[in-house]
């Protein structure tokens, strides 16, 4: 049989990583993106340990992601520096041995870009609908239709290909939140531990990444649309006061410094409800086109590049594409509909902001030992990627 072509729609981590799985398995893969470039936006991501061991299952291993894991405490603050949770990285970021990487998101676009043959992905083409036809499915692109044997919709939170596969589904909601994101060079005051603060609707985020950068993040309850007119003022009101090192950071992001920081504000959107299934003919949807989840658990990244491996596993046989992409789908949708309702869950804990309400929060958290939280942790940090020989079998 000669070899298979794939159209990935998107060239974020999903889609990238997508392609590259497929091209491990004999596929031909075009990846279309509609950016005239590729690039990670400002902001950082944790390779958490179930998304690094789907990396290294796609030959991107322990040798890419070179550098320190995430250092010292990682856990729950409050806003005058107390402890509401507190386990050390062995036991809150990793799994079986391996720990958490944060690398800044450029850096993982252009791993996975790099691990692509020259020509792969086309810059500046966006794909705008597919049409089965036959034993096949086109993409129609505004560089012209391309027809393939599968295509992948990994074109992000406002998936046109989702949109037209699922009309009738209620598409995103507005989660109650706001977020803003940097990141900062590495020198100055240190982050020595991964770390979020919660106070009353609010959250501060401290994440070292592995080449000594700094990423930041920060969420309050908003209502869509709102847009402050200077985010480093309003950051400083919210947060100018809470535990060291956060005001010291924060002046790190005054636009009137030399080298003035990019700070990235953006609403917090997810699915109103599940999709009824990943998958149509010969379209698979992929990452936040299929699952669209808040990032109260970190995991919407991670996800995608679970979707990927377990996606051209399903594809590695000959086997009919629509049963494999069936397959795929029963792999994955209940794991990421539980997870995304997980972080959902989290974030309602999050943007409580009545003073009792809070007290209450913060009690409970205080009170649940670490071991209860790692184990509610197993089922995600703990997933592992597929082996053997793809089948409707294809495990979560």
């Amino acid at each position: 049989m000669g070899a298979r072509h794939a159209v990935v729609a998107g060239g974020g981590i999903g889609g990238l990583a997508a392609a590259v799985a497929l091209n491990r398995r004999g596929w031909r893969v075009i990846v279309c993106e509609r950016a005239p470039v590729l690039t990670g936006i400002g902001a950082g991501i944790v390779l958490a340990p179930n998304a690094l061991r789907a990396l290294d299952s796609i030959g991107l291993g322990a040798e890419v992601w070179a550098g320190e894991a995430l250092a010292g405490a990682v856990g729950l603050r409050t806003p005058d520096g107390r402890w509401l949770s507190r386990a050390g990285t062995g036991a809150a970021s990793s799994w079986d041995g391996l720990p958490a990487r944060a690398v800044h998101r450029g850096f993982l676009i252009d791993a996975l870009a790099d691990a692509l043959p020259p020509g792969v992905v086309q810059l500046g083409v966006s794909v705008t609908g597919v049409e089965h036809a036959g034993g096949a499915v086109v993409a129609r692109t505004s560089a012209g239709d391309l027809r393939a044997d599968v295509v992948v919709a990994a074109d992000g939170i406002r998936s046109v290909l989702r949109g037209q596969l699922f009309p009738r589904h209620p598409g995103l909601r507005h989660a109650g939140e706001a977020g803003w994101r940097a990141v900062l060079p590495g020198i100055g005051p240190p982050a020595r531990s991964a770390a979020e603060t919660w106070g009353r609707g609010e959250r501060f985020g401290i994440v070292p990444l592995v080449d000594g950068r700094i990423y930041l993040y920060a969420t309050a309850t908003a209502a869509t649309g709102t847009k402050p007119a200077d985010h480093h003022a309003e950051l400083t009101r919210r947060f100018g006061t809470w535990h060291d090192p956060i005001p010291a950071l924060l002046d790190r992001l005054d636009p009137r410094n030399p080298e003035p920081v990019d700070v990235l504000h953006h609403d917090f959107h997810e699915l109103a409800s599940p999709l009824p299934r990943f998958h149509s003919g010969r379209v698979a949807l992929l990452g936040d086109a299929a699952h669209a989840m808040t990032p109260n658990m970190g995991q919407g990244g991670c996800q995608a590049i679970e979707d990927a491996v377990v996606l051209a596993h399903a594809l590695a046989s000959d086997a009919d594409v629509p049963a494999a992409l069936a397959a795929y789908t029963e792999s994955r949708h209940r794991r990421t509909t539980l997870i995304s309702r997980r972080s959902r869950r989290i974030g309602d804990l999050a943007r409580l902001s009545h003073p009792l309400a809070v007290s209450a929060r913060n009690l409970a958290v205080r009170a649940t030992p670490s071991s209860v939280t790692s184990r509610a942790l197993d089922t995600v940090l703990g997933w592992q990627p597929p082996s053997g020989p793809a089948s409707t079998g294809v495990r979560a």
